[in-house]
């Protein structure tokens, strides 16, 4: 039986993260013309045939995150109406992954709504990074693969060659990914108590455990406004944490997240280009996750494991 060939697209204003993954698998990416008309509303076409080849559709764009997500939305059904066979959607950092729930009468799930939108537009397979909520897996009925970059972070720091570390979780909530990270570099855990009072506002209470003349590393999924993270910075600082890193897949950095950041005790705050930095910073280093998306592309497309792929060998932390 003839295989099917791959054909790899980026979505709209994701070229940045699609064109490493393309230079990973060697593999070109397919032209789309995208237009916008004066009221708005978005026009996409497949520039060259995807009739019946496997597509994977990297989502990983600047911008306005809802105009994107209706864009992959309309590229989606264009590459439907164009025969196009399985398709995968990668969407590294899943957009409202923090509306998962309601906790609040009347509010939304709106990331139950984002599973169904791209359900209805016709995807098969979705793959993503480091979600919020492990639940949010359920709210798909097609595959759906979430990997952690975990091992990147991991990876780091043991070329670093670093001593007397401290895994540190910002929350409660967190603590199952920090114990993961800890196994990986053969540190301790300790975690912040926190209480958080509204939307992006978060107050860091106590650390429990052992930071004091310890180098203490800050595991997330999320640096959004980053204030959270920045007293939980401050905190370990005031315990007897020497030098203070953070490291979170997904680097949404609304603002103010610069100026705290710039202002932190933090010497380094490491994320993943899961999301495209809209501008430098000195203590920001972003890894790449380029490596392994190609890989993950090239396993599903060859029909093999994605928990064997080569950065998760000896870990149990694919998702």
């Amino acid at each position: 039986m003839k295989e099917r060939k791959l054909s790899l697209i980026a979505s709209l204003n994701s070229q940045e993260l699609a064109a490493k993954v393309s230079e990973h698998l060697t593999v070109p990416l397919k032209k789309i013309d995208v237009e916008q008309f004066k009221n708005g509303e978005i026009y996409v076409k497949a520039e060259e045939s995807v009739r019946g080849t496997e597509v994977f559709i990297i989502h990983a764009p600047t911008g306005n995150l809802n105009e994107n997500f209706i864009g992959l939305l309309v590229l989606i059904d264009a590459l439907k109406r164009a025969s196009a066979g399985d398709i995968t959607v990668v969407m590294p950092y899943f957009i409202y992954s923090r509306q998962d729930k309601q906790a609040a009468v009347r509010e939304p799930i709106t990331a139950r709504l984002v599973a169904n939108l791209l359900e209805t537009s016709g995807i098969n397979r979705m793959v993503t990074f480091d979600l919020h909520s492990g639940a949010i897996q359920g709210f798909f009925n097609v595959a759906t693969d979430n990997i952690s970059a975990i091992p990147v972070f991991a990876k780091y720091f043991i070329e670093k060659s670093m001593d007397n570390i401290v895994v540190v979780s910002p929350d409660a909530g967190g603590t199952k990914r920090a114990r993961s990270f800890a196994q990986l570099l053969n540190a301790p855990l300790a975690v912040i108590d926190k209480r958080r009072t509204s939307h992006n506002v978060a107050t860091a209470l106590h650390v429990l455990g052992d930071v004091e003349g310890k180098h203490a590393i800050i595991i997330d999924d999320i640096i959004d406004t980053a204030g959270s993270i920045v007293e939980a910075a401050r905190c370990l600082k005031e315990k007897g944490a020497l030098d203070i890193y953070a490291a979170a897949t997904h680097g949404v950095f609304s603002e103010p997240a610069f100026e705290r950041i710039k202002g932190s005790p933090f010497k380094e705050v490491l994320v993943t280009d899961s999301l495209p930095l809209s501008h430098s910073q000195e203590k920001i280093r972003v890894l790449s996750i380029a490596q392994i998306l190609a890989e993950a592309i090239d396993r599903i497309h060859s029909n093999e494991p994605l928990s064997d792929m080569s950065l998760f060998k000896g870990t149990t932390l694919f998702g």
